[in-house]
């Protein structure tokens, strides 16, 4: 898969394009369907207001939020995807750096940690991947456990 990031508003200091590339890795490795080769996928790093207009628009939800992910393609239609053919964009990935930074900081995490969850989040979301049932949100919490030990993050869920 491949990542087409634009960073807007969050600041200097962090490699977060690197942070977002880290983060495929890991949640690849433990969905390989975002392996497929064919894939791509943007990723917006922007401000509070962006995402609020964001989310205002697609989810007639009037506020900014941490994530926001507009998957393209279904779970069935992706998991039947061949690897040879041409590119498919698999969706779009919206971050919030306000959001962002300010549940790190309640969290008492890092905001790169914090991210790098939200990007593993996110991709799985495009995946097809949901938490609205509550065997889904295991599952899926779950994985992104995983995933983020891939990373040397700890469990964002406090569960072990």
């Amino acid at each position: 898969m491949i990542l087409d990031i634009d960073i807007d508003g969050w600041p200097d200091g962090v490699d977060w394009a690197d942070l977002a590339e880290r983060a495929l890795d890991a949640a690849t490795a433990i969905a390989a369907e975002l392996a497929n080769p064919r894939l791509s996928a943007s990723v917006l790093f922007t401000v509070d207001a962006e995402v609020r207009a964001l989310n205002r628009e697609w989810r007639a939800k009037d506020v900014p939020t941490n994530v926001l992910s507009f998957p393209m393609i279904g779970r069935t239609q992706l998991l039947a995807l061949p690897t040879e053919g041409g590119p498919e964009m698999l969706g779009d990935i919206a971050l919030a750096w306000g959001v962002c930074a300010r549940e790190a900081e309640e969290k008492g995490i890092t905001v790169p940690d914090h991210t790098a969850h939200l990007l593993i989040h996110g991709l799985l979301h495009l995946a097809g991947h949901d938490h609205g049932e509550d065997a889904d949100a295991e599952r899926m919490e779950g994985l992104e456990r995983r995933a983020l030990a891939l990373m040397g993050i700890a469990d964002p869920y406090g569960t072990g």
